[in-house]
C-alpha cells in the first residue's frame, strides 16, 4: 500500500518534490513465528506461538512473539505461556515453539546482509528493524524512494523468504509509525504535504515511546487523539511530562523528528558497578546492593526489549585488582529474580562461599553485568515517557 501523506516542516523536508530527506523503516512481520514457518512450512496453516519457557518446568514463561492467526485469538508477546494455550485450546493445529535465537540470528544477518546495499547510511535497530537513509541516491524523490523500499523487500525475501513492512517519510519517527501501519508486507509511503492527514488515521499510541500509563494520563489531560496533541499547549505538556519529554510528545503530533540515521552496532552486554560505603569481604553487607544493580539493570533491558543469557559480577578489591564470576543460563531471559539469583550465587562463590579468602582484600567496588543479548520486541510493559 503505497500513501501520500504529510504536512511541511523543518524537520521533514520540503512541501513536495525532491531535496528532503528521504528515510526507509524496515520492520520484519511477526519475526521468530514468521523464521519457524519458513522451515517449517507446514505451521502456516495454523496458529504459531514462540515461547521463552523459564525453565521451570510446564507452561511457565511467556509469549515472544505470535503469527497473526494466533494474534486473531487475542495471543500477544508478553502474555503467559498458559494464558495463550488456554485462548487457543479449540485450535488443535496450534504449535507452540521455544525459542530458538541461533538461528533468528543467523536469519536476521543474511537479512541486513541483503538490506546494507541499498542504503547510503544503515543503522541497525534489532534484528528484525532497521532504518537506511537514501537521501542521496534519491535526491530525497520519496516516489524513487519507494521504488528503493519494493527492492528492499524483495532483496530480503529472495535471501531469507521472510515478509517485511517498510515505511517511507522524511523522518525516522514517521517512516517507524508508517512501517507499522499496513502490516504484514505492507509499503507505506508518507509524502511531506500529507503529514498530519496521516497522523490523523493513527493512534496516540503509535506514537513510538508512548506506552498505555502515557495514554491514560493524556485521556485524563482530554488529549485522546494525536489532532488533540497538535491543539494542545506545548508548556502544558512539559508541566505534566517534563520539558523534554513534552516537547517530544508534541513535536511527534506534527511528525517532527530531527534524529539522524546514524551507523551503529548491535549492543553486547549491559553493566552496572557501585562503590560501596565501606570496603568489606562479608557476603551479607556486599549482598545489600545487588538487588538495586539488578533492578536498574532490568530496568534498562527491558525499555531496549532485551533478553539476556549471562549473568556476571565484578569486584573491585581495595587493592584494585579485580575479580569476576559468570554464568551462560539454560535459555535467554528477561526475569529480574533470576538475574538476582544468579548474581548472588555468584558473588558467594567469588567470596570464597561467604568470608572472602585469608589474607584477600577487601571489596570496593561492586558490578553486576548481564550479555549474549537477544531481542524479544513487545515483551516490554515498561513506558519510554511516564
Amino acid at each position: 500500500m503505497s500513501i501520500g501523506i504529510a504536512g511541511a516542516d523543518e524537520d521533514g523536508g520540503p512541501a513536495a518534490g525532491g531535496g528532503g530527506r528521504a528515510i526507509l523503516h524496515v520492520d520484519f512481520d511477526y519475526f521468530y513465528a514468521q523464521c519457524e514457518e519458513v522451515r517449517r512450512p507446514e505451521l502456516r496453516a495454523g496458529p504459531v506461538v514462540v515461547c521463552v519457557f523459564s525453565g521451570r518446568g510446564g507452561d511457565s514463561g511467556a509469549v515472544a512473539t505470535a503469527n497473526y492467526e494466533a494474534r486473531r485469538h487475542g495471543v500477544k508477546s508478553g502474555m503467559p505461556i498458559a494464558f495463550a494455550r488456554r485462548r487457543l485450546s479449540a485450535e488443535p493445529r496450534a504449535a507452540f515453539l521455544p525459542t530458538d535465537f541461533d538461528h533468528y540470528s543467523h536469519v536476521s544477518q543474511a537479512a541486513m546482509d541483503a538490506m546494507r546495499g541499498f542504503a547510503d547510511t544503515f543503522e541497525y535497530v534489532g534484528k528484525d528493524e532497521a532504518y537506511l537513509d537514501v537521501t542521496d541516491s534519491s535526491g530525497g524523490d520519496l516516489e524513487k524512494a519507494s521504488h528503493t523500499a519494493q527492492k528492499v523487500k524483495n532483496a530480503v525475501r529472495e535471501r531469507t523468504r521472510l515478509t517485511c513492512s517498510v515505511g517511507v517519510t522524511p523522518n525516522k519517527l514517521l517512516s517507524k509509525i508508517a512501517s507499522d501501519y499496513n502490516k504484514p508486507d505492507g509499503l507505506t509511503v508518507v509524502k511531506p504535504e500529507m503529514v498530519e492527514a496521516f497522523l490523523d488515521k493513527v493512534g496516540i499510541r503509535d506514537i513510538p515511546g508512548i506506552g498505555g500509563k502515557t495514554e491514560r494520563r493524556l485521556a485524563g489531560m482530554g488529549m485522546r487523539k494525536i489532532g488533540d496533541l497538535r491543539a494542545a499547549d506545548v508548556f502544558e505538556l512539559q508541566r505534566e511530562f517534563g520539558r523534554k519529554i513534552g516537547a517530544h510528545i508534541h513535536a511527534a503530533a506534527f511528525g517532527r523528528s530531527p534524529d539522524p540515521v546514524a551507523e551503529r552496532e548491535p549492543r553486547v552486554q549491559y553493566s552496572r558497578i557501585v562503590t560501596l560505603g565501606r570496603d568489606s569481604a562479608d557476603y551479607d553487607f556486599l549482598a545489600e546492593s545487588l538487588p538495586a544493580l539488578c533492578s536498574d539493570l532490568h530496568e534498562s533491558v527491558s525499555a531496549d526489549c532485551k533478553l539476556f543469557r549471562s549473568v556476571g559480577v565484578q569486584l573491585v578489591l581495595a587493592d584494585m585488582s579485580q575479580r569476576t564470576r559468570s554464568r551462560m543460563l539454560r535459555s535467554p531471559t528477561a526475569d529480574q529474580s533470576e538475574m538476582l539469583r544468579v548474581a548472588e550465587r555468584l558473588l558467594r562463590d567469588a567470596l570464597g562461599g561467604g568470608s572472602g579468602g585469608d589474607g584477600d582484600p577487601p571489596v570496593r567496588r561492586l558490578g553486576v553485568r548481564i550479555s549474549e543479548l537477544s531481542d524479544m520486541r513487545g515483551q516490554s510493559s515498561m513506558d519510554m515517557f511516564t
